[in-house]
């Protein structure tokens, strides 16, 4: 992954993609808010929220550090240039198509979370023995199995985890995406109307789509369109350290020595 596909960039995305989880999620939060008890007071109820979320992320984590070191064994294995050049430019490619996911342009990322449905469907069962929720521990464990829900999102941002070829770097681009999400979810749950009238407006969405399809196609051209072009004076077996270039010799009659 591109050095400059920062971690804070990943974050961002996870803001941005408010604009999905308000409609993806936005029934869950509800379901769980209502599956609390009735007794718990607001700040209970708050902090159950919370600990849902944290869940959540503590799934993402965990399956960023699995692709990360899937990753990992497959570029040990293949050891190619060629091979990260094409990681990286698929990861572009899924940014490029989540983007016209959230700007509604093309919703082509419906197919795959209706593909993830079917791993959803032997976990949620699990998740409904725990409603209602009635401590922290319960509410955790509620997330844990929440973070796998079918997410087209998500799922793009493993991609991601995939190219970092590293099991430490990929479970932090899923950290940092899932702590993007969190504002949203947590005001979701707290002024869900007034949030889902603003995430669901057409300028909101084309803005987020816009900004994650030119993270997209920076993150392709960083690959295909190398801004150093200076690198064919460099001798790449010694580190990147430019050559000495041999001093011109002058012969002259009966002679041939070293230009001075």
């Amino acid at each position: 992954m591109s050095e400059e596909l920062t971690l804070f960039s990943i974050f961002i995305m996870g803001l941005l993609s408010g604009v999905h989880c308000v409609g993806m999620c936005g029934g869950i939060v509800g379901a769980l808010t209502l599956g609390v008890d009735p007794k718990s007071g607001t700040k209970r109820r708050l902090g159950l929220q919370v600990f849902y979320n944290l869940g959540r992320i503590s799934s993402y984590t965990l399956a960023g550090l699995l692709m990360g070191w899937i990753g990992a064994i497959t570029t040990q294995s293949f050891a190619s240039h060629s091979l990260h050049q094409i990681l990286q430019t698929f990861s572009g490619v899924v940014l490029i198509l989540m983007g016209l996911y959230l700007a509604n342009w093309w919703r082509v990322l419906v197919k795959v979370e209706q593909a993830g449905s079917i791993i959803w469907k032997q976990i949620e069962p699990f998740a409904r023995k725990l409603i209602p929720i009635k401590s922290i521990n319960h509410a955790f464990l509620v997330g844990m199995l929440w973070g796998w829900l079918p997410c087209g999102l998500v799922y793009s941002m493993l991609t991601m985890s995939l190219t970092t070829a590293s099991a430490t770097q990929g479970a932090l681009v899923m950290l940092s995406f899932g702590l993007g999400t969190l504002p949203n979810l947590l005001a979701m749950g707290l002024m869900a109307a007034s949030l889902q009238k603003f995430l669901r407006h057409v300028v909101v969405k084309v803005i987020a789509g816009v900004t994650v399809i030119a993270a997209g196609v920076y993150l392709i051209a960083q690959v295909w369109m190398p801004m150093d072009m200076g690198d064919s004076e460099f001798d790449q077996e010694s580190g990147g350290t430019k050559q000495e270039q041999p001093r011109p010799m002058k012969c002259g009659p009966g002679k041939c020595g070293a230009g001075k």
